[in-house]
């Protein structure tokens, strides 16, 4: 098969963002909120865009934050319905615990909420034990994760995040994880839970977690993540919410005030930074007989609006004779006429395909369906398409 190029530049084109691509980070033209943190970081979630970052990329301890990764980890590992056993080195772990009993069994779901809602140390060990056969193997599934986010400045020693030398990361690799993790529908469901109840095997009462994360009560469309906090890395917060379709989270490490710095970090990113529709699915692309096969959405301030640049490129698939002198159909796109690349500030920040107008366009999946990661792999049909476009699309 011979496929043919075609390259048109400068149209108004919307793009469809790959879990492969790059991001773009805001550009100081706009003065950010003030914080108390070392460090602090705020990420628009569907995209992965970083819109404000204060000596983001500076290695520190992250405490309990360290179990964002320790979840995801699990759930994209095991089966929710998996019975978790407590082990001796589980059992009365120092630190935040469920304490659980030596030897009790709860389901890997139940454990996830003592986790995330409770930070229960026991609870991760348990998790890590059973998902990695040991902590140690889990760790090593930890660092894995971090090296396929591209978290360049991330080092993971255990799952719960007590202190240890050479566990690390910044505030924007967790704002990457985080926004990362979010669109994973188990991982979402579970942090912005306030409360919940487990069966307690060996008591006449349940369990009762309520929420650490105060972000839930106090900010207007919080919906988690994290808290954290040890003697040397002191508060650590991961916080996210979602207002108008658009979901951010925000992140700071030693942050003494850090419900009040949240609050106006989100404030920030909602005002300056709204989710702009670039353009509809199924539009029409002009001046060619293709329609685009996705909407695409991105975080863009007003005065950035004009500055996304587009390009258009066009794929010509041809037949190729048989040995019988037949021609033979090598089109396996069904359709699919090609992508849209969009670039922001010199990086590609997303592309979308393209169909001939009256095939068949695949539908985009539900959210409770797949993961459609922005800065790192996840969904097999996030999967699936960029082997597609690698395939079909390639110059």
């Amino acid at each position: 098969m011979r496929k043919l190029t075609k390259v048109i530049v400068g149209m108004l084109i919307p793009v469809f963002l790959l879990s492969s691509l790059g991001v773009t980070q805001a550009q100081a033209t706009i003065q950010g909120p003030s914080t108390h943190a070392q460090s602090a970081a705020l990420i628009d979630v569907t995209s992965g865009r970083i819109l404000y970052s204060k000596d983001g990329d500076k290695e520190l301890r992250i405490a309990s934050l360290t179990k964002i990764m320790t979840a995801i980890v699990a759930i994209e590992h095991s089966k929710m319905d998996d019975k978790v056993k407590v082990t001796p080195s589980a059992f009365a772990k120092e630190g935040s615990s469920l304490y659980l009993k030596l030897g009790e069994e709860m389901t890997l779901e139940n454990m996830l909420y003592g986790l995330m809602l409770r930070s229960g140390n026991d609870a991760a060990s348990a998790i890590a034990e059973h998902v990695g056969g040991s902590e140690e193997g889990f760790v090593l599934l930890m660092n894995k994760k971090a090296e396929q986010i591209g978290l360049s400045h991330s080092h993971f020693m255990n799952p719960h995040g007590l202190d240890a030398e050479g566990h690390y990361s910044t505030a924007n690799d967790m704002a990457r994880l985080t926004a990362y993790a979010l669109h994973n529908p188990v991982f979402k469901r579970i942090v912005a839970t306030e409360d919940k109840s487990a069966p307690n095997p060996n008591e006449s009462w349940e369990y009762s977690w309520h929420n650490k994360n105060k972000m839930l009560r106090l900010y207007e469309g919080a919906d988690g993540v994290k808290t954290g906090y040890t003697k040397k890395a002191f508060r650590c917060l991961v916080s996210s919410a979602t207002r108008n379709g658009q979901q951010l989270a925000a992140v700071t490490l030693n942050d003494g005030n850090d419900w009040n710095d949240h609050a106006r970090m989100l404030d920030f990113g909602f005002e300056y930074f709204p989710l702009v529709e670039v353009a509809k699915q199924e539009q029409p692309v002009q001046n060619t007989d293709v329609v685009t096969g996705r909407g695409f959405w991105y975080p863009l301030a007003k005065s950035e609006q004009t500055s996304l640049t587009k390009k258009l490129v066009l794929i010509e698939n041809r037949g190729q004779t048989g040995t019988e002198g037949k021609g033979l159909s090598t089109d396996p796109s069904f359709g699919l006429a090609g992508r849209i690349e969009m670039q922001f500030d010199g990086n590609l920040v997303g592309s979308i395909p393209v169909y001939r107008k009256g095939s068949y366009i695949p539908p985009e999946p539900k959210t409770e369906d797949a993961t459609l990661g922005g800065i790192g792999d996840v969904s097999s049909w996030a999967a699936a398409w960029r082997v597609v476009l690698s395939q079909l699309l390639s110059p």
